[in-house]
């Protein structure tokens, strides 16, 4: 009985060990190709002054324990709505669901978003958006808040990983026009993931 535990916990030991190596391999991805993007003068949001001495976006290290899955409650009568952004140009949003999860200790809740423009495009017709704010905005991380994609899950579970939490365009340049987090999705802790402030 005592060697079947034991084999038991090992087995629990290793299965973890393999989650926490892909949430890792995972977000070195996304650094990768967040890294790629800025490099591109096709694609970088950098203005041409930044994109000459730009080598790479400064990134918070990689925490597994910030790769969270939440429990959705959906709202299929929600009324669409104008989204504030840093510019007049408000862009309409329907609230999709609101997530609940527990992090650092805490219940908490954010509410997560579908563009009602880009679902109408084939590229775009699953996704979704969560804009969010919290406690290192201004410190160590981009004051606006920053924002994770998402997709329309199958179940009414979806896996939200913090550390592909990046900054809006508008943290580079001025030219673009950014939507504003709402208010209700401020997270009172430090999300410690992701890409960090940019250092012009």
């Amino acid at each position: 009985m005592k060697i079947k535990m034991i084999l038991l916990a090992m087995l629990f030991v290793s299965s973890l060990a393999c989650q926490n190596d892909k949430k890792i391999n995972d977000a070195l991805a996304f650094q990768k190709k967040m890294n790629d993007e800025f490099s591109n003068k096709l694609h970088s949001p950098l203005t041409e002054e930044d994109l000459a001495s730009f080598s790479k976006l400064d990134f918070f290290p990689v925490d597994p324990s910030l790769v969270v899955t939440a429990k959705l409650k959906f709202h299929e009568n929600s009324k669409p709505f104008k989204m504030a952004t840093t510019t007049d140009r408000q862009p309409i949003y329907k609230l999709y669901a609101t997530a609940s999860f527990t992090l650092n200790g805490k219940e908490h809740q954010l509410e997560i978003y579908q563009n009602q423009q880009l679902m109408l495009s084939m590229d775009y017709e699953d996704y979704l958006f969560l804009p969010f704010t919290d406690n290192t905005n201004g410190v160590s991380s981009y004051g606006g808040g920053r924002y994770i994609d998402l997709s329309i899950p199958e179940g009414d579970t979806i896996v939200i990983d913090f550390n592909r939490a990046y900054n809006p365009y508008c943290a580079y340049n001025a030219k673009y026009s950014c939507p504003i987090p709402p208010k209700v999705n401020d997270l009172d802790t430090e999300i410690k993931a992701g890409v960090m402030a940019y250092k012009h």
